[in-house]
């Protein structure tokens, strides 16, 4: 009897330890083989994104910009209104019997004073050591205001407004302060890609100054027709897409790239759909600051022509025999000549009718607009044009003039 509670126990044992060799084989393949995942791996192989420049992190990027960003203050000399109740004698109400004086009180109000408020806001950021501003047309618009900037650290400066750019929504200012100032550089934004990480920077709402968003470049060149405040519109060509969030009070801020230099300048955000903003090119906002530092205005190339776009629509209409170039056209009214006398074009010798197909072997195929063009000259450059005149193509040269 002992022997068999023996022989029992030693076979409980071994079936104890069968299970756990089985379990340790099931083990080995099913667990050991699988990829070894320990805490560094973690760190290297989850995708969270980090967005990273070859100068440092976005906050490296965001804490050496944000000096430069400055909210731009509109104020002006609002009226004081004060409320009173006026009384108006009614004979109904003692005819009726009533308790009162034989009558009611009419709410009235009327104007005090003025008092000096701030209306609306916007954002700018530095681009000299001097004092030069840069921000968007639309922000500093208005008449009869007062503009002021608060930096970063809370100091307010006045400044002047020393140019606005009738084409584009772009302006230029200047603090008058005896301060260094720090400054945003722009970017060369040839080879920029879509994809690419931006960073914008602005007064959000004209309420939350130094606001930060990130996304990345959503599209290029794109053509848009922009909407501000006062119901007015305007056509912006080439501008940068991005999912970056841009709010009223953003106009006018950098939209930069992860080496902290401006691509672009916040401008416009489509209201039907979400997280679609735009930014004006560097390269555009670049040349009229260097224009008005240079000049003290902005100074732009002339040619002198009013013209209508071709497309195949136009041309079959009108029985042309190209489908692209630009038509030298009369404006609404009388005084809107086609070729402005005395201008390049009027001594390159264009006439009224005249096509221009192409500038300095450019074709103007409608990818580009002929003041978009034109934009990218200077003063004083000599341009060929490629014309259809009198049903026959030919060459003319002329010097582009300052817009007056």
């Amino acid at each position: 009897m002992k022997t068999r509670h023996v022989i029992l126990i030693q076979a409980f044992f071994v079936s104890i330890l069968a299970s756990v060799l089985v379990f340790a084989a099931g083990y080995y393949f099913f667990i050991s083989k699988q990829p070894l995942v320990t805490q560094e791996s973690t760190t290297s192989k989850v995708a969270i994104p980090k967005l990273v420049s070859t100068d440092g992190t976005i906050p490296d990027v965001v804490e050496t910009a944000i000096p430069a960003v400055v909210s731009i203050i509109i104020s002006a000399d609002v009226p004081v209104i004060e409320r009173y109740y006026e009384d108006f004698w009614s004979p109904f109400d003692s005819f009726f019997g009533g308790g009162g004086f034989g009558g009611f009180q009419i709410p009235r109000q009327r104007q005090i004073g003025t008092e000096r408020q701030e209306i609306g806001g916007g954002t700018g950021f530095f681009v000299s050591a001097d004092g030069y501003l840069v921000t968007n047309r639309h922000v500093v618009d208005q008449e009869g205001v007062e503009y002021s900037v608060v930096t970063h650290d809370g100091e307010t400066y006045d400044v002047e407004v020393v140019a606005k750019d009738p084409t584009l929504d772009v302006a230029v200012l200047k603090v008058t302060a005896d301060v260094d100032f720090p400054f945003l550089t722009f970017a060369d934004i040839e080879n920029l890609r879509l994809g690419e990480s931006v960073i914008a920077i602005g007064n959000a709402l004209a309420e939350f100054p130094n606001s930060v968003s990130v996304g990345v470049v959503s599209g290029l060149s794109r053509d848009i027709v922009a909407q501000n405040g006062w119901r007015s519109t305007e056509s912006l060509e080439g501008v940068i897409q991005t999912d970056a969030a841009i709010n009223r009070g953003n106009s006018g801020g950098p939209l930069l790239n992860t080496n902290g230099e401006v691509i672009g300048v916040n401008v416009a955000v489509a209201g039907s759909g979400e997280n679609i903003g735009f930014a004006l090119p560097s390269n555009v906002v670049s040349s009229v600051y260097e224009s008005v530092a240079e000049h003290g205005e902005i100074v732009r190339p002339f040619l002198g022509v009013r013209y209508l776009q071709i497309t195949e629509d136009i041309a079959e209409r009108n029985n042309l025999d190209v489908e692209y170039g630009v038509l030298i056209v009369r404006g609404e009214t009388r005084g809107d000549l086609a070729v402005i006398p005395g201008s390049p074009a009027d001594k390159a010798g264009l006439t009224e009718n005249d096509i221009i197909l192409e500038v300095d072997e450019q074709k103007l195929d409608g990818s580009k607009s002929l003041a978009a063009l034109l934009r990218s000259y200077n003063v004083g450059d000599t341009i060929t044009l490629k014309v259809m005149q009198d049903g026959k193509e030919k060459k003319l040269t002329t010097t582009l003039e300052k817009q007056d």
